[in-house]
């Protein structure tokens, strides 16, 4: 059995806070949950390129009896993402040790800075609205979402050719969602059966004309008389959340990091002391950049 060292307690403590950090930042995505997340183990630095390939398109060739195949030469497509965003929450904990022996103290300390990690992912996913252009945009301004809307939504990326297998989603502010709720036809029980009343007594609407709704307080809004609130439907594919390992601090720092990695996340997590307050400071940080992967299959929807 190994002997008990301030390096191996000081490696567990980052271990602990690791192992928390993750879990509680996918549980406060809403974008970051349902965009196509690339993920891989491998060092990066910020303004590192990533290049995400994107499927061609070929034509079926109706070959008549004794003809020969039409060799085709696609050109797969490419998607360009820039590492450009390192974000970070920093805090301090005066005696390190009492984490260890309350763990609930832990997550007091790091769900504030998970949060604002997770907050910054969204608003840039969301921030994204403005390049769906290959779409006219669906709605008005200051105008609520209407049954109407969310089905010229729809029918945009069912010409725009998105697999009819894909999942679909629209993503609006607490304000939209509210008026999606109270779409008649689509939250009474005689119209839309045990959905319609999931949404009058639970209050989620669930799916809709074939998107999954969310709602998150994030979403973009711009102007005064009146606020435009820039909504977003789409597929996994429209949208791009390319994320990075961060390096190791330099060998005898002393720092020490560790990762924390799930379901297509990463994050960093840096132990380090603090002379001027005499306490064992935390970092929890991650690299990453995001875009859209293909633009006619996403809507810009405004309220």
């Amino acid at each position: 059995m190994p002997a008990i060292t301030s390096a191996n307690v000081a490696t567990a403590i980052v271990k602990l806070v690791a192992v928390d950090a993750l879990p509680a930042l996918m549980s406060n995505l809403v974008m970051g949950n349902l965009v196509n997340r690339d993920y891989e183990p491998t060092l990066a630095q910020a303004g590192d390129t990533v290049n995400v390939p994107i499927p061609p398109t070929l034509v079926a060739n109706n070959i008549a009896e004794g003809g020969t195949v039409q060799t085709q030469n696609p050109s797969l497509g490419n998607a360009q993402i820039v590492l450009n965003t390192h974000v970070e929450a920093t805090f301090q904990i005066p005696d390190v040790t009492k984490v260890l022996a309350v763990p609930d103290l832990l997550k007091l300390y790091m769900q504030p800075a998970v949060v604002a990690l997770a907050e910054r992912i969204e608003t840039d996913l969301l921030g994204l609205y403005a390049q769906f252009t290959s779409n006219t945009i669906a709605g008005m301004p200051g105008v609520a979402v209407t049954e109407a809307t969310v089905d010229s939504a729809e029918t945009a990326l069912f010409q725009a050719k998105v697999p009819a297998s894909a999942a679909k989603y629209l993503v609006v502010d607490p304000v939209a969602y509210s008026a999606i709720r109270q779409i008649p036809r689509f939250s009474e029980y005689y119209s839309a059966g045990e959905a319609g009343l999931r949404a009058l007594v639970e209050g989620a609407v669930g799916k809709i004309k074939d998107f999954f709704v969310f709602r998150s307080q994030l979403v973009a809004k711009t102007g005064s008389s009146p606020v435009t609130t820039h909504n977003i439907a789409f597929a996994r594919n429209a949208i791009g959340l390319v994320i990075r390992r961060l390096p190791q601090p330099l060998p005898g720092t002393g720092a020490i990091a560790e990762y924390a990695e799930m379901g297509n996340f990463g994050l960093r997590v840096v132990m380090s002391y603090h002379p001027d307050t005499l306490a064992q400071q935390f970092t929890v940080d991650v690299l990453y950049g995001c875009a859209v992967l293909r633009n006619a299959f996403g809507v810009h929807v405004e309220s």
